[in-house]
């Protein structure tokens, strides 16, 4: 049997047309659930202020991203309960229509300067992505 690259099986079988379609109208079910993207920072200094402005900075910045349909940019808040953790030192919370608008900020030039020019502030990220409705009843 003759070897076939991948392109010339896809055309083959009549699959070629599925690369061309744009993801959201090849995956419809990515979207339809809402996507959080929640990031805590822990700094390597989390005692030096112009190391936390810098970051600061960075996610508001970063925040410019298009396809970000809000954002929060926090620090521990002044509660004190036993299920609170608050030994990060800044959150980014931001919300997306949809995992697909999540995957184009992943990539998108203004997350990847950020990472190049701050990510020497930081000695750790810890992120929590979720999934849901758009709207609940």
């Amino acid at each position: 049997m003759k070897p076939t690259s991948r392109r010339k099986f896809l055309e083959k079988a009549g699959l070629a047309t599925l690369v061309s379609v744009s993801p959201l109208e090849a995956e419809p079910e990515k979207t339809k659930e809402l996507f959080v993207h929640h990031v805590y920072f822990y700094l390597k200094n989390p005692n030096d202020a112009k190391d936390e402005a810098a970051l600061m900075e960075g996610l508001h910045k970063l925040a410019k991203v298009p396809t970000i349909q809000y954002v929060h940019i926090g620090k521990p808040a002044a509660t004190s309960r036993s299920v609170i953790v608050k030994d990060y030192s800044i959150s980014w919370l931001c919300f997306f229509k949809n995992i697909i608008e999540e995957e184009i900020y992943q990539t998108h030039p203004i997350h990847l300067d950020f990472i190049k020019e701050y990510s020497h502030l930081w000695e750790k990220v810890v992120v929590y992505d979720s999934i849901g409705p758009k709207k609940v009843s």
